[in-house]
């Protein structure tokens, strides 16, 4: 048997433990039992990979209405609708996958959060264009973005911990503001702060910038400190 053959027998053969999925978001009770019915009723045909790519294509189609609103902001509502078909295909396929006993929690696991982070640069780098944002301010969001995800994928692996919100929100508390913050975009797209004038999603985009540092260091001190208890050497 070649070297290159051992290699994928033994990969083949490691045992992965999935880490502990947790969800504290505002919606997530009545989210569940949305999706497990949607799943529940599904075609047949339809499989997690196709959800996936559903997911994966909604969010990039919304970033691509975010930045034809720079000619036509009725784009906007479109981009509503791609971010509610990302929910859908984000939402459902892992929860079909799980339904149907057909998981496959590393192939899962890889794929499914490989494409959120390309699909966000989709998302981020169509605001950036939109003109309703400034373009620092839409890299600022994505950065703390992946740096979020990146402390949340870190401990699946040192902490058997899989995180899907943080201090109750999540993906589609997200979603929900963006959609929300388009329809308002429509009619206010500048606001008045102390007598000053600013971008509505410029203010919004400060604010998530600055929950999500704030979440990021929270959790980043919080299990490094869990590690070093566990992992101390006298």
């Amino acid at each position: 048997m070649s070297t290159q053959n051992c290699s994928v027998v033994s990969r083949a053969e490691i045992e992965f433990k999935a880490a502990t999925r947790v969800q504290e978001s505002f919606v997530a009770v009545v989210e569940k039992r949305i999706v497990v019915w949607l799943a529940r009723r599904m075609a047949a045909w339809v499989n997690s990979d196709h959800l996936t790519v559903l997911g994966f294509l909604g969010q990039c189609l919304a970033g691509l209405c975010y930045a034809a609103a720079r000619w036509n902001r009725y784009m906007l509502l479109g981009g509503i609708f791609f971010l509610a078909v990302n929910w859908f295909g984000d939402s459902l396929d892992g929860t079909l996958a799980r339904e149907r006993k057909r998981q496959r929690p590393r192939y899962g696991f890889y794929v499914d959060h490989l494409a959120d982070s390309i699909a966000a640069v989709f998302l981020m780098g169509g605001l950036a264009l939109s003109g309703f944002v400034h373009p620092a301010i839409a890299i600022g969001m994505l950065v703390t973005f992946l740096m979020l995800s990146i402390e949340a994928y870190l401990a699946s692996y040192t902490l058997g911990e899989f995180r899907l919100s943080y201090w109750t929100f999540g993906p589609t508390e997200i979603r929900m503001l963006l959609a929300l913050g388009n329809l308002a975009l429509l009619r206010w797209p500048v606001v008045n702060i102390l007598g000053a004038r600013y971008l509505l999603f410029d203010v919004g985009g400060v604010i998530a910038i600055a929950g999500m540092t704030l979440m990021f260091l929270s959790f980043a001190i919080r299990h490094t400190a869990t590690l070093y208890r566990e992992e101390s050497v006298l």
